[in-house]
């Protein structure tokens, strides 16, 4: 056989890889569904400017303070909506996961557009990755990429997973996470407190390879509540080391460091709210009393419910325990940020229980003590299977010229 011109063959591995270039692909899991269900889902969001609080919550259309509890950030900080946040800082948002089109999906956020936006730099710098430019023109069937008029109002789907509420039958919140350069799949795994095989089986990965750019659905352990169906927030589950307000901003729930146990109290805010006294008790909702006897620990405890009707639902438990039970550890609510670590900037994303420097703290700013056990609701799954999609990535004409000039160069001198 023939062996080919060297000029020829070189050009022709050149042409081969440029294609490889334009369609390169990020990654992102899919969970299929047939339901009309939701959940409670996070992404995981870097800031591409500063922005105040209100802004980050107005990009994807969610409650400001929801925003500062999943993050453990105090809300009885003064003016804390109009509080600046730095670039590059990395919060958990919030969403409500969605089936739309039988696939697991946020449809929830509108953004408008602004002189000079493109597409790709919606997707990519507005919205950090967690979007495509070409998602973003299929979902508004935009004909034209290049032309968008100011103002115009485009729908931007956010990638989510529910997988039940659950990750190898515990209780578990997904977060939507955009892997960084300097990530590996070990890395992100430690700091999320999961494994490598619990993140390739959430991912169906068949290698424990991540690129930058891909979309990876990160179990977080969670606390989960067992309110009535018919409570408005009926299903709430919330992420260790986060709070969460329900009951119409008049009730804040948290999942302490390591628990399984939802904790619920009076949220600090300023609101007009129904009765939070346990029926038939002196007790007020997050109250605890222990008593030592020979049996054992007699705990009573005023519960959260739920809502409904615009009523609190209080519940009053009273269980036998071995022992009294102790102090759990929650995250501490922290000032809101006004820069970041450099060893964080550039860094993997924190953990959902990072707290900066300080201790942990030992209660959410109460003295009682938090209940002992939790229960599921509904019937955990075994585990999430998803799957991967692919999304084109979008790469600089000015990177791919270079590299063809490079390339040439080097033909030329064989």
């Amino acid at each position: 056989m023939k062996t080919p011109d060297k000029p020829i063959f070189y050009l022709f591995l050149i042409l081969a890889s440029s294609s490889l270039l334009f369609t390169a692909t990020a990654k992102s899991t899919i969970e299929p569904c047939s339901s009309n269900d939701t959940c409670n889902s996070l992404l995981g969001y870097t800031l591409y400017t500063d922005l105040k609080v209100s802004e980050v919550a107005s990009l994807f259309q969610v409650d400001p303070i929801s925003i500062l509890l999943a993050n453990a950030i105090d809300i009885s900080f003064p003016d804390v909506e109009n509080h600046i946040l730095p670039s590059h800082l990395f919060l958990k948002i919030p969403l409500t996961c969605s089936c739309v089109d039988g696939i697991r999906k946020s449809v929830s956020t509108r953004y408008k557009t602004r002189p000079s936006d493109t597409l790709a730099s919606i997707a990519g710098s507005v919205y950090g990755g967690l979007v495509s430019a070409e998602q973003i023109q299929e979902a508004n069937s935009v004909t034209d990429p290049s032309v968008l008029d100011v103002g115009t109002s485009l729908l931007v789907p956010l990638p989510c997973a529910c997988f039940n509420g659950t990750d190898n039958s515990l209780p578990a919140v997904y977060l939507s996470y955009v892997v960084k350069g300097v990530d590996t799949l070990a890395g992100i795994a430690r700091r999320y407190e999961t494994t490598v095989t619990d993140l390739m089986n959430v991912n169906a990965m068949g290698a424990p390879d991540v690129s930058s750019g891909d979309i990876l659905a990160v179990p977080l352990s969670a606390c989960a509540s067992n309110f009535p169906k018919y409570a408005s927030d009926y299903g709430l589950i919330v992420p260790n080391g986060s709070y969460a307000l329900a009951a119409g901003h008049c009730v804040q729930c948290s999942c302490a460091l390591g628990s399984r146990s939802l904790y619920c109290e009076p949220a600090s805010l300023a609101v007009s709210c129904s009765s939070m006294q346990c029926t038939n008790s002196n007790l007020m909702l997050g109250n605890i009393t222990v008593q030592q006897s020979s049996a054992g620990c007699n705990v009573t405890t005023c519960d959260y419910n739920g809502f409904a009707n615009g009523t609190i639902l209080t519940m009053l438990t009273r269980s036998l325990q071995p022992r009294c039970p102790g102090p759990q550890q929650f995250a501490p609510l922290l000032a809101p940020p006004d820069t970041v670590p450099k060893d964080l900037m550039y860094a993997p994303a924190p953990s959902p229980d990072y707290d900066g420097p300080g201790s942990i703290a030992a209660s959410p700013g109460s003295s009682v003590i938090p209940p002992g056990g939790g229960s599921l609701p509904g019937n955990p799954a075994n585990g999430p299977a998803g799957s991967i999609s692919t999304a084109p990535t979008v790469y600089s004409f000015s990177y791919f010229f270079i590299m063809f000039l490079i390339s040439i160069s080097f033909v030329f001198s064989c």
